[in-house]
């Protein structure tokens, strides 16, 4: 009995598709999971880098600006605010008798 030369083909092929097939689905997986980690990774240097920016822009704001200059211009805002205070007050002293004036709408006048 003799062996066709097609049965030897598909007795050796159908295992080395199968080991292909399974090679390229084992890289596949292995590529996506090193593609997840380096989103992390990536993602964690970003959130790294935000905190340390934030930090530094903190530093600079309490090492460069004076104590003085703070208050400074908090006493020239709370001046201004009040003097803002004292004129909404004088507008709202002003406007009310004149609105107390007026009659109600559909009232007699005469």
């Amino acid at each position: 009995m003799q062996i066709e030369p097609t049965w030897w083909i598909t007795a050796v092929e159908a295992p080395i598709v199968v080991a292909l097939f399974t090679m390229l689905h084992g890289l596949r997986r292995d590529l996506q999971d090193r593609i997840e980690r380096g989103d992390q990774r990536e993602s964690d240097v970003v959130t790294r880098t935000r905190d340390d920016l934030a930090a530094f822009k903190l530093e600079v704001a309490r090492a460069y600006v004076p104590l003085s200059l703070i208050r400074d211009v908090d006493r020239r805002l709370s001046q201004h605010l009040l003097r803002i205070e004292e004129k909404l007050e004088e507008v709202k002293r002003c406007s009310a008798p004149a609105g107390r004036s007026r009659g109600v709408v559909g009232e007699d006048v005469s």
